[in-house]
């Protein structure tokens, strides 16, 4: 599963400074994955990229975005289930082709 970031967030990105993975970004940035750019997911407010979203497995027991917002905008997403294992293959691909 990936988390993500509700309406309620407040851009103050408390929760980029935590993410590992380099998955989170201010609104209207485009993010880069595995060295190639592609546009923003929001242009209203602070996204987090599912692709590269591991929950912090391979670092952490839990993500570290969600204790860090302010508002508790930053939830689990229901349309990105995934079990720990998958997680972890997910971070090591990232390993590989760069976050």
């Amino acid at each position: 599963m990936a988390v993500m970031i509700t309406d309620e967030c407040i851009s103050c990105n408390a929760c980029e400074a935590e993410c590992l993975n380099n998955a989170i970004y201010d609104a209207g940035v485009a993010y880069n994955l595995g060295g190639e750019e592609f546009a923003a997911l929001s242009e209203e407010r602070t996204y987090i990229v599912p692709e590269k979203c591991t929950e912090c497995v391979g670092f952490y027991d839990e993500p570290q975005c969600i204790p860090a917002c302010p508002t508790e905008a930053i939830v689990a997403d229901p349309a990105r289930v995934a079990s720990k294992e998958e997680l972890m293959a997910k971070k090591n691909q990232l390993d590989l082709v760069g976050r």
